[in-house]
């Protein structure tokens, strides 16, 4: 027989546990942790030979570096460890990945420089991060400040995956694929840790709906030439981003020098 006090204990003793919700930022953090992975995977694939997967997975990695920013927004999950992990993750698929990329496709012929080209992508790409890291804590731009590092990663995995069945296209330059392949390298690493203003993919509510229509247009556009045209889309598309990109920072810096105007992004992007 349980006296009262006894039964209260043991009824307090054994009340069922309270399932405690999922915290927001774990749907997030998954798509980053695969952006991760992807870029981890691809420089395995590359350093076994299989160039073309490590190419597609850096590509893939993009895509869930995307899917996090957005899934993010979606649930209202953003927060600092989401930041640092994300930066973290594309430090190794957006940096690290795609140098290793480039060092197996053609700079390993160049020795100790074709190492400090290769080394151009991660480090550049860690810059750029760190500095986004900071000023997002201070400022919020609708646009991107230097060459986003998914789209650096992307447009060299776009550049192999183009070219890889056609390189005797380069023939006829005197370095072969080197000629045009170290340009873009140096040109794109510039332009990561450059000031250089980027489309960025605005937020997914009215406001930025209406204020950024034409741009929503032209990533639908974008979407469908790379689900079209796949590897020659890619490079398409990010060689126009890269060209916009170059076109917007050459007339800011006109309006700047020849007119009174100090900021023509003032107004956005």
């Amino acid at each position: 027989m349980k006296y009262p006090i006894q039964k209260k204990r043991f009824r307090k003793r054994f009340k069922p546990r309270k399932i405690k919700p999922i915290p927001r930022f774990v749907v997030p953090s998954f798509f980053t942790l695969m952006n991760l992975f992807c870029g981890f995977l691809s420089i395995i694939l590359v350093s076994d030979g299989n160039l073309m997967m490590g190419a597609w997975l850096i590509v893939l990695a993009g895509m869930f570096d995307v899917l996090d920013g957005f899934m993010a927004r979606l649930t209202n999950a953003t927060s600092e460890f989401g930041m640092e992990l994300d930066s973290l993750s594309d430090v190794i698929s957006f940096g690290v990945a795609p140098g290793f990329l480039v060092y197996h496709v053609a700079f390993f012929e160049m020795g100790i420089v074709g190492i400090l080209l290769s080394a151009l992508a991660p480090i550049c790409g860690s810059i750029r991060l760190a500095r986004f890291n900071i000023e997002a804590k201070e400022v919020e731009y609708d646009y991107f400040r230097g060459l986003p590092s998914p789209a650096y990663a992307i447009m060299l995995a776009a550049f192999y995956l183009t070219f890889m069945n056609r390189m005797d296209v380069f023939e006829g330059l005197n370095h072969g694929v080197l000629s045009v392949l170290v340009p873009v390298v140096v040109l794109l690493s510039f332009l990561m840790v450059s000031t250089i203003p980027f489309d960025k993919i605005p937020k997914f509510d009215r406001e930025s709906i209406k204020k950024h229509k034409n741009r929503l247009i032209l990533l639908a556009v974008y979407f469908i030439i790379i689900v079209i045209f796949q590897d020659i889309g890619l490079m398409f598309v990010f060689s126009f981003f890269v060209v916009k990109g170059l076109a917007t920072g050459l007339y800011i810096f006109w309006k700047q020098a020849f007119t009174d105007d100090p900021d023509p992004l003032e107004e956005g992007l």
